[in-house]
């Protein structure tokens, strides 16, 4: 007998095939552009096995650190809505990003809300409202970043016309950085007012958008007040300093590990913001959701970023050892993590202090 739920879990059965599909393509696509380019993406084992082993220990320590406060911090949104123990909150976080890690088109992004909702009894639609929060300050967060990255430790002048060999100026980089965190302060603003105006921003929405479809202009004003949900700590300053310190810590604990990857692997001439600067970069560089593991976009990312500051034939050698690196260890070190998670049993779940009435609305996405 077949029964209600049967019929959603085939449509997304369906359409997660589809978007595997495509981004196998797509990372086929990378491989090839980087081969092409003569950008590896293994250098050879002897190139390899040149890493210094404490530089390596260091950098696992150090990503530890940032990927534990990476994952905490998420309380501090949480709290507003609903006390969880930290620990559940962590455990749910590293799953959550395991799954992004592994899943295309970033469709991981719904295991968090979906696991505190089972685990703690979260409201889903409140849980999914501080993960959108998260994102868009992490996006302001890390182009401001690369900003100042690129004025303290200033690129080559005049920066190379191409990565490797592919014809890709380098001096687009600076301008993207740019035009992202001009896009990002934008995001907040937009958030803030549906956040605080939500009725008036919901009415320019619907004038605005409305012309071309009032069908889709409803659905992003829905979609944006989710969103904008998220950001209810920021009526609480217990929670917003705690928070914005906690994000401010998590982005400089990782440009800690570019450059101790990077002085590991013997680019001992990139300094401590020009690795904030590379960082920034493969941060921006994987924003659009593509292939599981951000595979051939990260490792482009990469290399843009070392073209910045180092010569093309250096960028090809021993820049090479650091994108393999670079890409491996955090990854491996995300699923090790994320896998451990999975095998956590959850403590049982807290009682409800939200409705669920937006549960719903989740879960028919």
């Amino acid at each position: 007998m077949s029964t209600a739920d049967e019929k959603p879990r085939f449509g997304f059965a369906r359409s997660f095939w589809a978007k595997l599909g495509l981004s196998l393509v797509i990372m086929a696509g990378f491989v090839f552009l980087l081969q092409h380019g003569a950008l590896e993406l293994k250098p050879s084992n002897e190139a390899l096995s040149r890493i210094d082993g404490t530089s390596v220990g260091a950098f696992l320590v150090v990503y530890s650190a940032m990927h534990f406060v990476r994952c905490a911090r998420w309380w501090l949104l949480l709290a507003p809505v609903q006390r969880v123990p930290l620990g559940t909150v962590v455990r749910v976080a590293l799953v959550g990003y395991l799954a992004i890690a592994l899943l295309p088109f970033r469709m991981g992004e719904a295991a968090r809300p979906l696991l505190i909702r089972r685990d703690a009894k979260v409201s889903a639609w409140a849980a999914t409202g501080t993960v959108g929060a998260e994102r868009l300050i992490d996006g302001l967060s890390i182009s401001l970043l690369l900003l100042l990255a690129l004025r303290v430790a200033r690129p080559m002048d005049p920066l190379p016309d191409h990565i490797g060999n592919l014809p890709i100026p380098v001096r687009i980089v600076p301008s993207v950085a740019v035009a992202m965190a001009s896009a990002f302060a934008t995001g907040c603003v937009v958030m803030a007012l549906f956040y605080w105006r939500r009725a008036w921003a919901e009415r320019v929405t619907l004038a605005v958008l409305g012309v071309v479809s009032v069908r889709f202009a409803r659905w992003l004003a829905s979609r944006l007040t989710e969103t904008a949900s998220g950001l209810g700590f920021l009526t609480h300053v217990r929670y917003t300093l705690p928070y914005l310190l906690a994000t401010l810590a998590y982005w400089l604990l990782n440009a800690t590990s570019w450059w101790v990857l990077a002085q590991g692997t013997g680019l001992e001439t990139i300094g401590y913001f020009q690795a904030m600067a590379v960082m920034g970069v493969v941060a921006l560089g994987i924003v659009v959701p593509s292939t599981p593991g951000f595979f051939g976009a990260f490792q482009l990312a990469i290399y843009a970023g070392l073209a910045m500051y180092l010569p093309p034939g250096e960028v090809e050698g021993t820049g090479a050892v650091y994108a393999f690196y670079g890409y491996v260890l955090p990854m491996g070190l995300c699923v090790l993590y994320g896998a451990a998670a999975t095998l956590v049993r959850p403590a049982p779940p807290a009682a409800t202090k939200l409705g669920q009435e937006g549960d719903s609305r989740l879960a028919a996405r």
